[in-house]
Protein backbone atom coordinates (compact mmCIF):
# COMPACT_ATOMS: atom_id res chain seq x y z
CA UNK A 1 0.00 0.00 0.00
CA UNK A 2 1.50 3.94 -1.17
CA UNK A 3 1.72 5.97 1.58
CA UNK A 4 0.29 9.40 0.99
CA UNK A 5 2.46 12.15 0.98
CA UNK A 6 3.05 14.57 3.53
CA UNK A 7 1.74 18.20 3.18
CA UNK A 8 2.58 20.04 1.54
CA UNK A 9 1.87 17.40 -1.46
CA UNK A 10 3.75 17.70 -4.88
CA UNK A 11 1.20 19.28 -6.93
CA UNK A 12 0.99 17.33 -9.94
CA UNK A 13 -0.87 18.56 -13.39
CA UNK A 14 -2.03 16.32 -16.23
CA UNK A 15 -2.56 18.64 -18.95
CA UNK A 16 -5.77 17.62 -20.53
CA UNK A 17 -5.44 20.28 -23.21
CA UNK A 18 -2.45 18.38 -24.91
CA UNK A 19 -4.21 15.04 -23.69
CA UNK A 20 -3.99 12.22 -26.54
CA UNK A 21 -4.85 8.42 -25.51
CA UNK A 22 -3.63 5.35 -27.20
CA UNK A 23 -6.16 2.57 -26.63
CA UNK A 24 -7.60 5.18 -23.97
CA UNK A 25 -4.84 4.18 -21.19
CA UNK A 26 -3.68 7.34 -21.13
CA UNK A 27 -7.29 8.72 -20.35
CA UNK A 28 -6.72 8.04 -16.60
CA UNK A 29 -5.45 11.35 -14.74
CA UNK A 30 -5.87 9.95 -11.81
CA UNK A 31 -4.01 7.51 -12.51
CA UNK A 32 -0.56 9.37 -13.58
CA UNK A 33 -0.77 11.46 -11.31
CA UNK A 34 -0.85 8.78 -8.77
CA UNK A 35 1.94 7.78 -9.61
CA UNK A 36 3.83 10.61 -10.53
CA UNK A 37 3.24 11.58 -6.43
CA UNK A 38 4.61 8.10 -5.73
CA UNK A 39 8.01 8.61 -7.59
CA UNK A 40 8.55 12.23 -5.85
CA UNK A 41 7.77 11.29 -2.65
CA UNK A 42 9.63 8.07 -2.96
CA UNK A 43 12.50 10.17 -4.12
CA UNK A 44 12.37 12.35 -0.85
CA UNK A 45 10.48 15.10 -2.95
CA UNK A 46 7.19 14.93 -0.80
CA UNK A 47 7.27 16.92 2.12
CA UNK A 48 8.72 19.82 -0.62
CA UNK A 49 6.47 22.14 -2.70
CA UNK A 50 7.10 20.56 -6.13
CA UNK A 51 5.28 21.16 -9.66
CA UNK A 52 5.05 18.42 -12.15
CA UNK A 53 3.41 18.77 -15.57
CA UNK A 54 2.54 15.53 -17.88
CA UNK A 55 1.47 16.61 -21.30
CA UNK A 56 0.04 13.49 -23.50
CA UNK A 57 0.97 14.30 -26.88
CA UNK A 58 0.43 12.89 -30.43
CA UNK A 59 3.07 11.88 -32.89
CA UNK A 60 3.63 14.96 -34.40
CA UNK A 61 3.42 17.01 -31.51
CA UNK A 62 6.53 14.90 -30.10
CA UNK A 63 8.06 15.10 -33.51
CA UNK A 64 8.46 18.79 -33.38
CA UNK A 65 10.04 18.45 -29.81
CA UNK A 66 11.73 16.20 -30.58
CA UNK A 67 13.61 17.89 -33.85
CA UNK A 68 13.76 21.63 -31.72
CA UNK A 69 15.02 20.02 -28.66
CA UNK A 70 17.11 17.36 -29.44
CA UNK A 71 18.43 17.76 -33.22
CA UNK A 72 16.54 14.38 -34.01
CA UNK A 73 13.91 14.05 -36.15
CA UNK A 74 11.22 11.80 -36.17
CA UNK A 75 9.26 10.49 -32.87
CA UNK A 76 10.08 9.68 -29.46
CA UNK A 77 8.33 8.28 -26.81
CA UNK A 78 9.32 10.44 -24.15
CA UNK A 79 10.81 14.11 -23.33
CA UNK A 80 11.85 15.70 -19.99
CA UNK A 81 12.29 19.55 -19.90
CA UNK A 82 14.20 20.52 -16.27
CA UNK A 83 13.14 23.62 -14.87
CA UNK A 84 14.52 23.71 -11.09
CA UNK A 85 17.06 21.53 -9.28
CA UNK A 86 15.08 20.46 -6.36
CA UNK A 87 19.01 20.87 -4.62
CA UNK A 88 19.53 24.33 -5.85
CA UNK A 89 16.41 25.49 -4.24
CA UNK A 90 15.88 26.78 -0.86
CA UNK A 91 13.52 24.21 1.18
CA UNK A 92 10.98 27.18 1.80
CA UNK A 93 10.61 28.04 -1.70
CA UNK A 94 8.34 25.97 -4.25
CA UNK A 95 10.31 23.94 -6.93
CA UNK A 96 8.98 23.98 -10.50
CA UNK A 97 10.63 20.32 -11.34
CA UNK A 98 9.51 20.67 -15.17
CA UNK A 99 7.70 18.84 -18.00
CA UNK A 100 6.91 15.42 -19.04
CA UNK A 101 5.72 14.89 -22.68
CA UNK A 102 4.63 11.33 -23.27
CA UNK A 103 3.47 10.12 -26.72
CA UNK A 104 0.90 7.74 -26.31
CA UNK A 105 1.44 6.21 -29.77
CA UNK A 106 4.98 5.51 -29.94
CA UNK A 107 4.50 4.23 -26.37
CA UNK A 108 1.50 2.04 -28.08
CA UNK A 109 3.97 0.46 -30.59
CA UNK A 110 6.99 -0.16 -28.08
CA UNK A 111 4.48 -2.19 -25.65
CA UNK A 112 3.70 -4.74 -28.52
CA UNK A 113 4.70 -8.18 -26.82
CA UNK A 114 5.61 -6.61 -23.43
CA UNK A 115 4.51 -8.05 -20.55
CA UNK A 116 1.68 -5.10 -18.89
CA UNK A 117 1.18 -4.03 -22.13
CA UNK A 118 0.66 -0.46 -22.84
CA UNK A 119 -0.23 0.46 -19.32
CA UNK A 120 3.26 -0.43 -18.40
CA UNK A 121 4.84 0.89 -21.11
CA UNK A 122 3.28 4.34 -20.35
CA UNK A 123 3.88 3.87 -16.95
CA UNK A 124 7.50 3.31 -17.42
CA UNK A 125 7.42 6.25 -19.37
CA UNK A 126 6.04 8.46 -16.72
CA UNK A 127 8.51 7.14 -14.24
CA UNK A 128 11.77 7.26 -16.74
CA UNK A 129 10.84 11.11 -17.47
CA UNK A 130 10.48 12.28 -13.81
CA UNK A 131 14.30 10.75 -13.26
CA UNK A 132 15.40 12.96 -15.99
CA UNK A 133 13.98 15.55 -14.24
CA UNK A 134 15.54 14.57 -11.22
CA UNK A 135 19.20 14.27 -12.84
CA UNK A 136 19.21 11.04 -13.71
CA UNK A 137 20.90 9.82 -17.06
CA UNK A 138 21.54 6.93 -19.20
CA UNK A 139 24.42 7.93 -21.33
CA UNK A 140 26.87 5.94 -19.87
CA UNK A 141 26.42 2.10 -19.12
CA UNK A 142 27.02 2.33 -15.57
CA UNK A 143 24.40 5.35 -15.77
CA UNK A 144 22.00 3.25 -17.53
CA UNK A 145 22.06 0.46 -14.81
CA UNK A 146 21.24 2.81 -12.02
CA UNK A 147 18.47 4.41 -13.58
CA UNK A 148 16.99 1.15 -14.78
CA UNK A 149 17.38 -0.64 -11.76
CA UNK A 150 15.34 2.29 -10.06
CA UNK A 151 12.78 2.80 -12.73
CA UNK A 152 12.03 -1.11 -11.63
CA UNK A 153 12.04 -0.39 -7.66
CA UNK A 154 9.93 2.36 -8.06
CA UNK A 155 7.39 0.52 -10.54
CA UNK A 156 7.43 -2.55 -8.03
CA UNK A 157 6.78 0.18 -5.04
CA UNK A 158 3.65 1.36 -7.42
CA UNK A 159 2.06 -2.30 -7.77
CA UNK A 160 3.89 -3.61 -11.07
Amino acid sequence: MREEPPEPRPRVVVDARTMTTADGVSGDTSRWVALAEHVLVDEGLGARPIELTVHMVDEESITDLNREHMGVDGPTDVLAFPVDDPAEVPGDLPVLLGDVVICPAVAAGQAQGVDGGLQWEMSLLLVHGILHLLGHDHAEHEEREVMQRRERELLAGFGF
